[in-house]
């Protein structure tokens, strides 16, 4: 594959802010720790859904037999635990297998989304967008070993060959996303939009069932596990509290979350901003008649507001590659628009990521 000058571009980017959270991790962590004890580097990075999955690789979805039975465990998909349990049959510390997978995927995500701007165009929009994704607040989830990278490494190229027209590795790759996340689900049915909207060839159809094929793999092995054929579902439920109920319920249970005290207040502040912005970029998808993305964006964010409160929301915005495009075309017509985009999320991201370091929950 011809390498592009766009590419270069995001792997500066993307190396030199790997870099420079590597520094806030040990630099500036040590001087806010003062006196403290500080926890060794690697072991800041085995948090929360960081440690679930390396559990899942170690253990398989039973969890841990020295502890009692994690319900939620199911609810996170085997794509990642399977890429760890690799990992580590060289490297043998779990930690750096999760930060391993996480910055090899994370390099495809990034090419690929520069790719990915490029063609949709202006020229410059690539690394804008890279950017752009580089600086947001949640931004450290994309270096601890989370799924959001490896989901992105497949799901941005199955992306960027469905525009081109290429149906059968763009149903390959996104059937590798929906290994990885239940996101893949909606990916699936936006590339089914977008074969309309192209009015792709009969003959390719078939290829579009093929990303559905993990999520029904994995349910018939939880099925053989649990009897239960939606156990990734009730897992949410029993693991998170997360039952569907009415959008307005939902606001007003995080709203006074967010409204109270104790130490999840900022954490839900951040859910109710990140709901704000997922409405803005499915109106602006509406407006402009992108109705593939708007399938992808609005069925995430649709699950995401009919949940008992607001959990993860900002750190979906990470998958919504629509918004990092977008915000990569106006920053080429309009320079401040990166300036100012930069002034205000590039201090929350640094904020988040040594929250999260210190083991609090950050999104």
């Amino acid at each position: 594959m011809q390498v592009r000058p766009s590419d270069g571009e995001a792997l500066l980017l993307w190396l030199g802010s790997r870099a420079g959270i590597i520094v806030a991790a040990t630099v500036g962590a040590g001087l806010l720790s003062a006196e403290m004890n500080l926890t060794p580097f690697l072991e800041r990075w085995l948090h929360w859904d960081a440690q679930h999955l390396a559990d899942i690789a170690k253990f398989g979805y039973d969890g841990d037999p020295a502890d009692d039975p994690d319900p939620g465990l199911p609810a996170f998909f085997p794509g990642m635990p399977l890429a760890l349990r690799l990992v580590h049959v060289i490297v043998p510390d779990w930690s750096i297998a999760g930060l391993l997978v996480s910055f090899i995927a994370g390099t495809v995500a990034m090419v690929a989304l520069a790719r990915l701007g490029e063609f949709e165009g202006p020229e410059g929009t690539g690394w804008r967008a890279v950017l752009a994704i580089l600086l947001f607040p949640m931004a450290v989830f994309l270096f601890a070993g989370y799924t959001e990278s490896l989901f992105l490494a497949f799901a941005i190229p199955a992306w960027l060959y469905a525009r081109r027209g290429a149906w059968a590795p763009a149903a390959i790759l996104a059937a590798g996303a929906s290994c990885v996340r239940i996101t893949g689900l909606f990916l699936a049915l936006a590339l089914i939009v977008e074969f309309v909207v192209r009015r792709g060839r009969a003959r390719s159809a078939a290829w579009l069932l093929v990303p559905f094929l993990p999520l029904v793999a994995y349910s018939a092995y939880q099925h053989s596990r649990t009897g239960d054929w939606l156990a990734w579902q009730h897992a949410q439920e029993a693991g998170w509290g997360r039952q569907m109920v009415w959008p307005w319920e939902s606001f007003l249970t995080t709203w006074r979350m967010a409204s109270g005290d104790g130490q999840f207040v900022w954490a839900f502040r951040m859910e109710l901003a990140g709901a704000l912005l997922g409405v803005a970029v499915v109106v602006w998808l509406l407006v402009a008649r992108r109705w593939s993305e708007l399938v992808y964006v609005g069925l995430q964010l649709g699950a995401l507001l009919f949940s008992a409160y607001y959990l993860s929301v900002p750190r979906a915005a990470l998958l919504w590659w629509p918004l990092w495009v977008m915000l990569g075309q106006a920053a080429v017509r309009r320079r401040w628009v990166l300036l100012l985009y930069g002034l205000v999320a590039g201090p929350l991201m640094v904020l988040n990521t040594m929250t999260f370091m210190n083991g609090a929950w950050a999104g």
